[in-house]
């Protein structure tokens, strides 16, 4: 199996975010990640890494807003211009607004911190140096993977950090800047039609503002409930689509606690959806933080759960572009990805 990734993301590492409540804490999404999964990756005998082409912007304009995606090349520059605190010691600071927008105007602001409080959802999504950089990697990656899945009609895997579900048309969220997953399955929609299953513990909620009115691509996203749960305002069951998208979006809000059989049989009926849609290619947003444990999660899906998963999604028989996404219980998050990736290979 073709494994696209890339050393970029090793600088996106920011030296906090803010939880609930104002609590400072260490940065979730860090490269430790990466290299739990590399060392698993390398203990196996299938597992061909790959670095990513470089597709251009044009793939990520498609699917976000072009002011956007400037207010990601330029932010960390400009705050390092005009903040003389910060320029002294850059490697303390991550850029992150104060304020947020409520979206009941479409003004935008002119002021660099208006900008950030228009563009980023939450204080996960913090902005350093080598952010805009990481995301340009992370996306190639994608790309790289839709491209393989489609010339080869196999299955390959997008090693993406940071990951891209929460990212929405125009804002970051949920250590999200770009949609990897949905750059990918854009791209795929050009050669025919397209499912995307997110099986991320979070609700694709980035994904569902990029596909939600249009019925070229059928999106589904199995999480935790957002009555409980992150991102709290989108991901619940009568979100089904809009306009000519009505009816090709689907989300399964699943409750605190649930198990390898409660995930199974969501998953199974999203599958049949998925069969009856019949597209020709499949992108898999794949977050393991369903796991059992999972610092950021509340179920307790198993390892034999995750093979579980992938033998189901396999038997689909449809070119896969498998997109990594979240999971942190690092220790397990090499073995994890592993267990559901060799039902693929």
């Amino acid at each position: 199996m073709k494994i696209f990734y890339s050393e970029e993301h090793r600088k996106h590492y920011p030296p906090f975010e803010v939880f609930d409540g104002g609590k400072r804490v260490q940065y979730y999404e860090n490269p430790d990640r990466m290299d739990r999964i590399l060392a698993a990756l390398k203990k196996t005998d299938w597992a061909e890494l790959t670095e990513p082409k470089d597709f251009g912007l044009d793939p990520i304009i498609a699917v976000h807003d072009g002011d956007y995606v400037q207010f990601l090349a330029s932010a960390w520059t400009e705050w390092l211009a005009s903040d003389p605190q910060v320029a002294a010691s850059p490697e303390q600071n991550a850029f992150l607004p104060a304020t947020f927008a409520l979206r009941r105007k479409t003004r935008i602001p002119s002021s660099l911190l208006g900008k950030a409080g228009y563009y980023i959802m939450d204080l996960s999504a913090c902005i350093v140096e080598a952010t805009y950089k990481a995301t340009l990697a992370s996306a190639n990656c994608a790309l790289s993977a839709a491209s393989s899945s489609f010339s080869l009609h196999n299955s390959s895997f997008a090693l993406c950090r940071p990951p891209g579900h929460h990212a929405g048309k125009d804002y970051a969220g949920g250590y999200c800047f770009i949609n990897n997953a949905s750059v990918a399955a854009n791209w795929l929609s050009q050669k025919g039609r397209v499912a995307l299953l997110d099986i991320d513990y979070h609700a694709g909620n980035g994904t569902q503002d990029i596909f939600y009115e249009r019925n070229d691509v059928l999106t589904i996203s199995i999480h935790g409930d957002p009555d409980f749960e992150y991102p709290h305002y989108i991901g619940f069951a009568d979100e089904t689509g809009a306009g000519a998208g009505l009816g090709f979006h689907r989300n399964f809000p699943l409750p605190k606690d649930t198990d390898d059989t409660g995930y199974l049989a969501a998953l199974d009926e999203a599958l049949t959806m998925i069969r009856n849609f019949s597209p020709q290619y499949l992108v898999l947003s794949t977050g393991m933080d369903t796991f059992d444990g999972d610092p950021l999660g509340t179920f307790h899906v198993t390892q034999n759960g995750f093979s579980e998963i992938g033998k189901r999604i396999f038997d689909l028989n449809l070119p896969t572009t498998i997109i990594m996404e979240g999971g942190y219980a690092n220790e397990a998050l090499g073995n994890n990805i592993v267990t559901l990736l060799e039902r693929f290979k």
